[in-house]
């Protein structure tokens, strides 16, 4: 099965993540659990940048459902550059995308996924609606 990504979607965020030694399987290459690690690097770089961080007192993101498609392998050493996109507000949730290239070929997309990030009042455990300022720039981005 494979997901798609949207054509309509908007960057937001981009960020460089170093390829580690240890995100290598013993197959020589990072492995599948580690790109869902840098798409939570990257989208969680993007909420702190524009102050709206999870606060476990209060309100913040939650991921309700995940995807990724593996494309081209990567590999140690490198860095890849991780690109965060947002579409789709509603009222209480919206969706991110995310791809990974290196940087020595950023426009060559090595992998490419996604996640539903819900907006959630964490000592009430229950969904509640976008802050408005999250809202903005996600509409108006």
């Amino acid at each position: 099965m494979r997901f798609t990504v949207p054509e309509h979607k908007t960057l937001v965020h981009e960020m460089v993540i170093t390829i580690r030694w240890g995100d290598m399987d013993a197959m020589g290459h990072v492995n599948n659990t580690v790109y869902f690690r840098y798409f939570e690097i990257a989208r969680l770089a993007w909420f702190d940048r524009i102050g709206c961080p999870p606060n476990p007192a209060g309100e913040g993101p939650v991921i309700v459902n995940a995807f990724c498609n593996f494309i081209r392998q990567l590999e140690y050493p490198g860095e890849v550059i991780a690109r965060h996109y947002v579409a789709h507000p509603g009222r209480t949730s919206f969706d991110t995308f995310l791809t990974l290239a290196r940087t020595d070929a950023p426009d060559i997309v090595c992998t490419e996924g996604g996640a539903k990030v819900v907006w959630v009042d964490f000592p009430k455990q229950k969904s509640v609606p976008l802050p408005e300022r999250l809202r903005a720039l996600i509409s108006g981005a």
